[in-house]
């Protein structure tokens, strides 16, 4: 049985715009249904990308709500739809305790960096202001803590012959399209 999957975004959604390509055509596409690309922001550009896969999306504006009203929000509307797994494609808000709990093992992330040496934001610019001649991506599931999770696996990228942050980011985010539905296959797998 195909897994049911929401992916959620906050930028450009170009790992989306990957694992939808995988769903529809590539290696994800006897595994799962991307039922809804969620956002919290209104203007993100992976929206419209979603809509031109004809995918159904929806928008949990994050701009301008307390935090708890936000949170409240978007665990009524995961709740709702009851998805198999949950994942985050460049989705930029810390998943609350209630809603980890709620999908345990269920929500799954992609990280540019070693999640052992960097957490949080701004992964690629770390690896290349550390001079780092190999960096790795890690895809991992969410726990409360942020980029602690179960690491799913980690993939190495040679970044020796990159002069800009801009080549690096170029650099990891090729693997990183590929790599995260090659991940998410062998968690669908039955």
């Amino acid at each position: 049985m195909k897994k049911k999957i929401i992916i959620m975004i906050s930028g450009r959604g170009s790992n989306m715009k990957a694992i939808v390509e995988n769903v529809q055509n590539g290696i994800l596409k006897d595994l799962c249904d991307v039922i809804v690309v969620f956002s919290n922001k209104i203007n993100a550009p992976g929206l419209e990308i979603a809509e031109s896969f004809g995918l159904n999306t929806k928008v949990i504006e994050s701009k301008g709500k307390k935090r708890s009203t936000y949170n409240a929000l978007l665990y009524e509307y995961l709740n709702s739809l009851d998805p198999d797994y949950i994942i985050l494609a460049g989705y930029m808000k810390i998943i609350s305790s209630d809603v980890v709990q709620r999908f345990r093992n269920r929500i799954i992330n992609i990280h540019p960096a070693d999640t052992t040496m960097h957490q949080g934001l701004h992964g690629y610019e770390w690896a290349f202001e550390n001079k780092l001649e190999k960096t790795k991506i890690t895809v991992h599931f969410i726990d409360e803590g942020l980029d602690t999770g179960n690491v799913v696996a980690k993939k190495e990228v040679d970044i020796s012959d990159c002069r800009t942050i801009e080549e690096v980011e170029q650099k990891g985010l090729k693997v990183e399209h590929q790599f995260y539905s090659e991940c998410l296959r062998e968690i669908f797998k039955p």
